[in-house]
């Protein structure tokens, strides 16, 4: 056992990571990291029009670049002829246009620099528009398509990007022969796919984002999409009907990336899923824990068995998938549109003035000016949970609402904005930023909430991801307002062990994933336990967060915002 090795691919937002985990004690021998260029210079986004696109060549280039490094750190242990299996996860709902020989458009010279022909980030809200008339319009089918996705449909998930590009550009939708994931063309790129409709779509994604269900036949109908807008007219017959968990494999290393990697074709290639369920299974979820993947966003992450859930439906949640977590169990989605994205807008508001007016200064040097904007980079944040931790809580603090990029959970509505209530000329940094952290706190709450209340119990929190591990504040914070421990899993890389546990299941070396987990899983470091007196302080808070959230909800108050935006 102690001879096989395998890959985790883990795809975030902002870069690539890989990594080379021993399959019999789950010890990570390599890792490696690549953030992406183009996307690092803002290529192809216009954030204040919710537009972030990736280019493939970004993917495609981080991919080769961390998976050799991890092979040259552990050249020692001659670890390339060992490579059993490689899996991969990636950020969801990001898909693409792609050709009959599944070609990613993007990549043929007519559409290099097409945004349209690129990956939709699942923070591109650019069709919020199609995703209300998705809402609208699945009321007059019978058959209630969007139950096994919390009953609303976001403007983040596959449908409502697919008719959003289509109507804004017709060069692409001539062009296009299908519509992928992410998480579904990476393995089908290794294993040397050459044709679209060859592609296996993993259940994670189909299940939670496509609107697949066993129970439909598999997608809806061609009416379903075609009486939505014509242009959609026969697209599901160049779609799936099949899906598969992400235990089993969706080939073996093609020629080309055997050579271009130095790796043997006899590697296996995992069925992919997306970051956030992959994640849960590196951080070992537990049935009725909720495993809360923090980072830019959160995913949060329940599973339960099948006899147990039975036919309960939890409404506005990103869906509940049999098998998209761990085969064999009902898998459970939610999450928020921002979280740590949250604090690193107002560190980007307060940095502004260090970043553009430190270079006009007199008598100081270039590197003087990149030293002091790294350094306060590095500092702002962690200097204000430290004063933020000191200041009493109170009722009457300043408030905040967390839907700075929308509302994801309890029911998607990505026209929410966020706002900040009881500021006064007391109020400071510190101040505004404990709003903001509450605020993300409370919107973690209302989703435990709305499980518990649609009949699914929290038995627990798991934290995994950056914040987790790197924000004591933040996670005191957390426990405190949801009045429940919170453990925080030990591995740094949650979502690539989690890829790699997959990997190792897919290659046999174990029969199914909770063996892999097992065996592989890191444990846990920290747990938080809530303040019992600043408990029963943040439940009158919260109160005050659901009234304003309430307020801002109302489809006046939504109506002039968008208009303003």
């Amino acid at each position: 056992m102690n001879t096989a090795f395998v890959i985790g691919v883990d795809y975030g937002s902002d870069s690539v990571r890989s990594v080379i985990v021993n399959a019999g004690s789950g010890e990570e021998v390599a890792a490696s990291v690549y953030y992406y260029p183009r996307w690092k210079r803002g290529d192809f986004c216009i954030p204040s029009e919710s537009q972030f696109r990736q280019h493939p060549l970004d993917y495609i280039e981080g991919l080769e670049f961390t998976i050799k490094d991890c092979l040259q750190q552990a050249t020692e242990l001659d670890i390339a002829k060992k490579i059993k299996a490689i899996s991969i996860d990636t950020t969801g709902s990001t898909p693409i246009a792609i050709n009959e020989a599944g070609v990613p458009l993007s990549l043929l010279e007519d559409f290099s620099d097409n945004p349209n022909a690129m990956f939709v980030l699942w923070k591109d809200h650019t069709a919020v528009r199609e995703a209300e008339e998705i809402n609208r319009h699945a009321k007059n089918f019978k058959t209630d398509y969007l139950k096994y996705v919390g009953g609303v449909y976001s403007s983040e998930w596959f449908w409502a990007k697919l008719l959003h590009v289509f109507r804004a550009d017709e060069k692409v939708r001539n062009a296009t022969y299908t519509w992928v994931e992410h998480c579904d063309y990476i393995p089908f790129m290794l294993s040397g796919g050459k044709r679209a409709k060859d592609i296996k779509r993993g259940v994670c994604s189909a299940g939670h984002k496509s609107l697949w269900a066993a129970e439909f036949g598999g997608l809806p109908p061609n009416e379903f999409f075609s009486s939505l807008d014509p242009l959609l007219n026969g697209f599901t017959d160049r779609l799936f009907s099949t899906t598969y968990t992400a235990d089993q494999a969706a080939g073996t290393l093609c020629e080309e990336w055997a050579d271009t990697l130095g790796l043997s074709t006899d590697v296996v290639i995992g069925i992919g899923a997306f970051d956030c369920h992959m994640g849960a299974v590196g951080g070992q979820i537990e049935p009725y824990y909720l495993s809360k993947v923090m980072g830019t966003s959160t995913c949060d992450m329940l599973v339960a068995p099948k006899d147990e859930v039975a036919d309960t439906l939890v409404k506005g949640i990103c869906g509940q998938v049999d098998g998209s977590i761990i085969p064999g169990m009902i898998g459970m989605e939610a999450g928020q549109s921002a979280f740590g994205d949250a604090y690193a807008w107002l560190k980007q508001v307060l940095l502004w003035p260090s970043k553009n007016l430190l270079a006009g200064l007199a008598n100081v040097d270039e590197e003087t000016i990149n030293y002091l904007i790294k350094e306060l980079d590095d500092q702002l944040l962690p200097q204000l949970s430290k004063l933020a931790e000191e200041l009493p809580v109170t009722e009457s603090s300043e408030l905040a609402v967390d839907w700075l990029n929308g509302r994801r959970t309890p029911d998607a509505d990505q026209t929410l904005k966020g706002a900040i209530q009881g500021l006064n000329l007391g109020t400071d940094t510190v101040k505004i930023f404990r709003a903001i952290v509450e605020s993300t706190c409370f919107g973690a709450k209302s989703i435990v909430e709305r499980f518990i209340e649609q009949g699914i119990p929290v038995k627990g929190l798991i934290g995994l991801g950056g914040v987790a591990k790197k924000s004591p504040y933040i996670m005191q914070t957390m426990a405190d307002i949801m009045d429940m421990p919170i453990k925080i899993h030990k591995s740094e890389q949650t979502c690539a062990i989690g890829a790699a546990m997959f990997a190792a299941t897919a290659a046999g070396i174990y029969t199914k994933v909770e063996e892999a987990m097992e065996a592989m899983g890191q444990g846990f470091e920290k747990t938080y336990y809530p303040n019992a007196e600043k408990t029963a302080l943040y439940a009158k808070r919260y109160l005050k967060y659901k009234e304003f959230g309430s307020f801002l909800s109302k489809k006046d108050i939504k109506e002039e915002q968008l208009n303003l935006a």
